[in-house]
Formats: C-alpha cells, structure tokens, sequence
C-alpha cells in the first residue's frame, strides 16, 4: 500500500523500534517525523538518510517526552499528523518497596502521560485532515505481568486502555487507535544485552538467548523491529479500517500461554 500524503510522527524513534517503524512507514511513502529528547547531528542525519532511502520528507523534532508541554509541541511544530505512533519508553526493575518514586514518576510520564498529550494534540489535525491513525506501542506486558516490573507494566496496561478510550471517541470517524503488543524484539540494545546474559547465567549466547531471554516466548525467535514496522503499516491501511480499539500482539506466542 502508499501512504504517498501522509504524515507520520514517531516518536522515540532514533533508535530499535521507534526506527524501525519509521523506516517501514517512510518504505511506505509517508513523510515522517522522528523523535527522541537528544538534538545531535546525528538526529538530523539520520533523518537524512532515511529521506534518501525511501524519497520522502524525513525531518528529526526533538521533545523531551517527560514534559507535557513538549510532547504537544512535538506535534505542532509537524504541523500535520496523519498518523501518530505512540513509542517513546523506559524501563526500571526493582520490587515495589525499593522503586524509587523518581523512576516510577518518569516511566508514567513517558511511557503513558506522553500518548495522552500527543494524542490530543493530534486528533484535531487527523480531523481536520478526515482520516487518521493512532497506533500505540504497549508491550505483552500491556497484557501480562511480570514481577519487578510495577511502573512499566502499570504504563503498558494504561497504553491499551487509553487505545480503547480513543477508538471509542473516534469510532464514528475515519480514524482508528489501537495498540501493538510486542514480546522480546531485537534491538540494538537487546543484542548487546546477550553476552552479558551469557557471562552472568556462565552459558553460550544461544543457551542465553533460549533458555534465559525468550523464556516466556513460545516461539523462541526474537520478534524484528521490520516485523513491527510491517504492522503499523498494515494499521494504516484500508484493510484495517475497522480494526479500532484493539491490540495486535507480535510476542511468538506469550500471550497464548
């Protein structure tokens, strides 16, 4: 399919899945804007060179996701968001009594709080525009728990409710929100972190991979950032018009179990 017209904000998306979905929306014909709160030449660069693989406007917005008046200028400063996907996400694991309230604080704010604001942000313009698409990146743990995980998860199972709210706001017009739930996905940051699993568990780097890492995936292969890229895309297309406050799980199989 051609989003040929459209404009497409991603953000967190210098790096792992944010780019991969980037790329796959620029492969597709979309403009598009990334993201991330870094503003180095290699932003922009990047940017560049994602506009000169694919053909089309590629520019790099800088905004501090934690902030609520940075996310909403994020999509001002586009000046138009077709399509909005919702990725920007960190991590901190530690038990509930030893979590510090700052973490917890800064993973509400970016992994959830920032949907909300860029999301408001946005519906005016996809109105205005007459079709839109806002696709969120939860995680199986939007779906799931897992222990130690308190911030993340409670982020993660407000990304899909928050999905739901949307699609239910805006399911008499063109325009669908639903969240993508990926298991394990191979990231530059998710490959660095195999020898290190190795040197801890004293294993191979495929016994730590199967045995330690994709414990809880059935299917034992990592999931691809181009795998969630070719998602977003499906959601986009006309296939998926109906498909609205729901979650599309990329995660081999975790969720089954």
């Amino acid at each position: 399919m051609s989003l040929e017209g459209k404009t497409a904000i991603v953000t967190g998306s210098n790096s792992g899945i944010g780019l991969g979905i980037a790329r796959e929306l620029a492969r597709a014909g979309a403009d598009v804007v990334i993201n991330s709160f870094t503003d180095d030449q290699a932003d922009h660069d990047l940017a560049r060179e994602i506009a000169n693989d694919h053909g089309t406007e590629v520019r790099y917005i800088q905004a501090d996701m934690s902030k609520p008046e940075a996310c909403r200028a994020l999509i001002e400063r586009a000046g138009r968001c077709d399509i909005l996907v919702n990725n920007a996400g960190i991590q901190h694991v530690a038990p509930i009594e030893e979590f510090p309230t700052e973490k917890w604080d800064a993973i509400i704010a970016i992994n959830l709080s920032s949907a909300f604001h860029t999301t408001a942000a946005a519906l005016p313009m996809m109105r205005k525009a007459g079709w839109g698409r806002v696709i969120n990146i939860a995680s199986a743990h939007g779906l799931t728990a897992s222990p130690f995980k308190s911030a993340y998860i409670a982020a993660k199972h407000g990304i899909v409710g928050l999905s739901k709210t949307v699609a239910l706001e805006t399911a008499k017009e063109p325009i669908t929100a639903n969240a993508i739930c990926p298991g394990y996905v191979l990231t530059p940051l998710v490959e660095k972190q195999i020898p290190e699993t190795a040197r801890k568990y004293d294993m191979t780097e495929e016994e730590a991979v199967q045995k330690v890492m994709l414990e809880r995936q059935p299917s034992k292969e990592f999931a691809t950032v181009e795998q969630l890229g070719g998602t977003a895309v499906f959601l986009c297309s006309e296939a998926a018009a109906q498909i609205t406050g729901t979650t599309i799980s990329v995660d081999g199989g975790w969720t089954a179990l």
